[in-house]
Formats: C-alpha cells, structure tokens, sequence
C-alpha cells in the first residue's frame, strides 16, 4: 500500500538486535514455518466489504506449494483490498518472506497497485476489524517490482496504515519512506526478511542487505478508514501484533514465510 514514497536512509545500533539473539528464552529461537505448503488452515482472511473469515474470489489460494493471491474470480475490484492474517500475534521475531510477482493485475484497481504488495506486521487482530475497515492498523513491508521504465523502484518500504514510526530521531510525518534497495523485476524471486523487536528497533533486509531501520512503531497517522474508534489509540506503542500478507489488486506468489522468535532486551533512548 502506498500513495507516495520519498527516499531516505536510516541507522539504529545493530548491537541490539545481537542482545536480542543472545537473551532469546527457553524454546524460543528456532526457525518456524507458518506456511505449511499445503493449506492456509492456520490463516484468517479479511477482505474489505467483506466480514473476517471470507475468502472472496479466493482470493488467497495454495497452489504449486506456494501461497498465491489471484483476482480471476472477480469482477469490479471494487477496493475489496484484503489480508492474510497468521493466527497468533507476535513481538519479537526475524521473519522471512519470499515473495515475486506475477504479471497480472486487475484493471479496475488503483495505478498506485500496480506491481505494489506487502507483509503487514503489529497489525490489530483481523476479528477487531469492521466489514468496512479498508486498512488494519499495522505497519507495513511494503513490496515492489520494477514498472519496466528504467526508473528506480525500491522494495521493501515502510508504509504506515494508521500508525507511525520514529524516523532519524523524531516522528516521521510521511504515510511512507523508501528503503535503499535496488529495483527487482517482476517474475524475480526477492527474500525479504524483517527484525522486529517489540516496540523499539524495526529493521527492513532486502537479499541480505540491510534498506531501512526506524524505532517505537505505534499506533497514529491516517489512511485507515471505518475503524473501531475505541481501537485508535494515537501514541500508543505496538509491541506486538499479527503478521498478514496483502492483496491490493496486484498477483503475488509467496513460497516462504517462516519465523524465529527473539528475545526482548531493552533498548536505550539513544537508538532512535
């Protein structure tokens, strides 16, 4: 999701994200799988215009082991922009997606879709959603594949749906800030990897590089419409929340999400 992107480079010390592999409890720091290659049982399904639990126009699919989001089913596209929640919520974690687009998209979606996805993370729990709700409150990985132009188009964005993030030192006014990553073409796998430590340190890795790093993701900003007023609590830190993969009007396929668990040292003021 997106309207506009603005370039920008950040830094945060690395030596938290080291503390946090070091202090990891009993039975955390494994690498878990949450896409089994088969089913997306162990998923939840929101769709705007549509109530939690609908998968419209399948919309999310598994085919050829790998989780694909198609739009063949519909008609108008009509905003019926959706997520695919995994069940439980998460803090503290290193996640892995790789994701490539395919070339298709839906004609009646906006411009701002074209070859435009992402992974949704500290994001509210899909059933505290409206049928209305366009967006969930969240912060976004955003994804991005080349327009074929010659002009540069970074992936792995930060985009902020009802929140914001601390940005070289303060609050970061844009709805989204660009990464430092290089263009990839659509139908080019891209492994995209996020370490979130609860509500401080964010950190974007596109094919092992490290493009972005901001602080203290909370809940604030705009761009959500319908929500849950009781919900919107602006200036409240998120320190944990559900994972989801977006559709938008763009096909994707994603053939790896899988997770390790951190553990949560604290963070100094300094970091931001």
């Amino acid at each position: 999701m997106a309207f506009a992107l603005l370039a920008c480079t950040s830094s945060a010390p690395e030596q938290n994200i080291a503390e946090a592999e070091e202090t990891k409890p009993a039975g955390e720091g494994e690498w878990v799988s949450l896409f089994n290659g088969k089913d997306i049982e162990d998923w939840i399904v929101k769709i705007h215009h549509h109530e939690v639990g609908e998968n419209f126009g399948n919309t999310f699919r598994v085919e050829d082991g790998m989780i694909r989001v198609r739009y063949d089913q519909y008609d108008d596209f009509n905003e019926q922009y959706g997520h695919l929640y995994y069940k439980q919520p998460f803090s503290s974690y290193h996640l892995v997606v790789e994701y490539r687009f395919a070339d298709e998209w839906h004609p009646d979606a906006p411009d701002y879709t074209i070859r435009n996805s992402g992974v949704m993370f500290h994001s509210q729990d899909p059933r505290t959603m409206p049928r209305e709700q366009d967006w969930p409150i969240s912060v976004e990985m955003q994804f991005l594949a080349g327009l074929g132009d010659g002009k540069p188009r970074p992936t792995g964005n930060m985009c902020s749906p009802g929140t914001d993030v601390v940005y070289e030192g303060k609050i970061d006014p844009r709805h989204c800030i660009n990464s430092s990553s290089e263009t990839y073409d659509i139908d080019e796998w891209v492994r995209a990897e996020l370490i979130v430590l609860g509500d401080s340190l964010v950190k974007h890795i596109i094919n092992g590089d490290t493009v972005l790093q901001y602080t203290k993701p909370q809940i604030g900003g705009g761009v959500v419409n319908n929500f849950d007023l009781a919900l919107k609590q602006d200036g409240k830190l998120l320190s944990e929340g559900y994972i989801a993969l977006q559709s938008e009007g763009q096909a994707i396929d994603f053939r790896k999400v899988e997770i390790k668990e951190l553990g949560k040292p604290g963070v100094p003021e300094t970091s931001n």
